[in-house]
């Protein structure tokens, strides 16, 4: 990939772009159809903004480039900070970036996504439940969950990063 600048008459030359190993929406598309209307369910009431930094910061843990691509821009579009979005990957070196009620997502988020432990430990747990009332509890469980999901499909099939635009899914 090439590109050149408006500010510069410098080109410069980019790694070449991968090709996906598999177009899985069109493969199965009653699936991808089930994990938009789940994704639509599991947001509602939520914040859009901590929703955002929840998917952002799980599709980084995850290495999906394309969820990282397309959540940190539908988090600017929702008027999130660069500056908070770069944090993210640092958040628990970063935490005045963010609010209690945020660092208690974060650290729920990193607790269901790294099972490595096999549950998720009850001081994170009691951390989050101390910051959202059960409902919304629950539907923030569930958009974690669903962001792991897509986050699997776009790693297992390496979808590519770079071309998503704030609404135009």
């Amino acid at each position: 990939m090439t590109t050149h600048t408006e500010d510069s008459p410098t080109t410069v030359e980019y790694a070449p772009e991968h090709t996906p190993r598999l177009q899985w929406a069109e493969q199965a598309p009653e699936v991808f159809k089930a994990m938009v209307r789940l994704d639509a369910a599991a947001r509602k009431g939520l914040d859009p903004k901590l929703l955002e930094l929840v998917k952002v910061r799980a599709s980084q843990i995850n290495h999906c480039a394309l969820c990282v691509d397309m959540h940190s821009k539908d988090a600017l579009a929702a008027g999130e900070s660069v500056e908070r979005i770069v944090q993210l990957s640092a958040w628990e070196e970063s935490e005045h970036f963010y609010t209690e009620r945020e660092l208690a997502a974060l650290a729920l988020t990193e607790a269901v996504t790294v099972l490595t432990d096999g549950f998720v430990p009850d001081d994170v747990y009691d951390r989050a439940a101390k910051h959202f009332a059960e409902a919304e509890l629950a539907q923030l469980i569930a958009a974690i969950a669903v962001i792991n999901a897509w986050n699997r499909f776009g790693v297992t099939c390496r979808l590519v990063p770079g071309h998503y635009r704030p609404g135009h899914r």
